[in-house]
């Protein structure tokens, strides 16, 4: 059967209060506060709604997401914003809260039910510090015929701070994705059904991403589109743009797919991604509104 499965950071999904300003507790005893509901807005026009758009646009069954805040959040989402999902819908949306101290978690939305689920983020380094920034999201998918499928949801520590400070930590973020793949499926994992994705911030060559995407048993397939078109973040202070998400199929899958071309979806991008051609979402400014910092990436393949 055709599966489309993508991955994209739709970029602080959050819906959170917001109080009035220098707002006071009831009583100087009691810990609640009073909310001014009519500046409570879950999600606002246009931003939100080029979110969507653009997260809709690629018409996945099987979406992983990064930088969402829980999974109500992510409910409110797709019913606030169901006419710019596919048509079905997605009925099966997970968020395991992470590691994240901001509350920016990795979750995925599926057309499918959802089988085996597995959080990584009580690993540790043997000095006990966590591995994954926020976690590597295991889900299972249960495909139509008792077929399966299983998604890796990854958000690697960011460049933030200083790439080369940051390296390290990718690199043992990638260490451990390879032994989570092995101890699940073996030593060569290559022959199952499988997906590692997610925003793994960082652009290649990379030292901090080599001991995955160097392993013989997964292909990186936007490495099928030409150099110069596998970028899926622009970073404005530098006008750079560089690929920081991925969709890492296993060797299997790879294999039967040989002419599967992975697709980015960019017209949410600031309009000062001037590298971009075709004609935006509507709303979409220089700056700001935009669907994310992250374009939204998929691929058709059989399974």
């Amino acid at each position: 059967m055709r599966v489309r499965i993508g991955t994209f950071n739709a970029e602080n999904l959050f819906a959170r209060f917001r109080f009035r300003d220098q707002v006071l507790p009831i009583a100087p005893t009691q810990p609640s506060w009073t909310s001014d509901e009519t500046r409570y807005a879950p999600f606002s026009e246009p931003r939100h709604r080029i979110t969507a758009e653009a997260m809709g646009a690629i018409r996945a069954d099987i979406l992983g997401l990064q930088e969402i805040e829980n999974l109500p959040t992510l409910r409110l989402f797709l019913k606030q914003f169901t006419l710019w999902m596919p048509a079905e819908g997605y009925p099966y949306p997970l968020v395991i809260d992470g590691n994240d101290p901001r509350q920016i978690d990795v979750g995925i939305v599926s057309r499918f039910p959802l089988g085996a689920i597995r959080t990584h983020q009580f690993d540790r380094t043997p000095e006990g510090a966590h591995i994954f920034s926020r976690d590597c999201l295991e889900v299972e998918i249960c495909l139509p015929h008792g077929k399966t499928l299983t998604i890796f949801v990854n958000h690697f520590k960011s460049m933030a701070e200083n790439r080369d400070s940051t390296m390290a930590i990718r690199q043992t973020q990638a260490k451990r994705v390879v032994e989570i793949l092995q101890e699940r499926f073996g030593p060569d994992p290559g022959e199952a059904a499988w997906v590692v994705l997610g925003d793994l911030n960082d652009y290649l060559p990379s030292k901090g991403l080599e001991p995955l995407l160097s392993q013989p048993w997964l292909e990186n397939v936007l490495n099928r589109l030409p150099s110069a078109e596998r970028w899926t973040h622009y970073f404005a202070e530098h006008d750079t743009y560089n690929q920081l998400d991925y969709l890492l199929l296993s060797r299997s899958l790879a294999k039967a797919n040989p002419t599967a071309l992975p697709e980015i979806e960019r017209r949410g991008m600031p309009g000062r991604a001037t590298k971009i051609k075709e004609a935006r979402f509507k709303g979409v400014g220089h700056r700001n509104p935009k669907a994310s910092d992250h374009c939204p990436l998929v691929i058709e393949i059989d399974i």
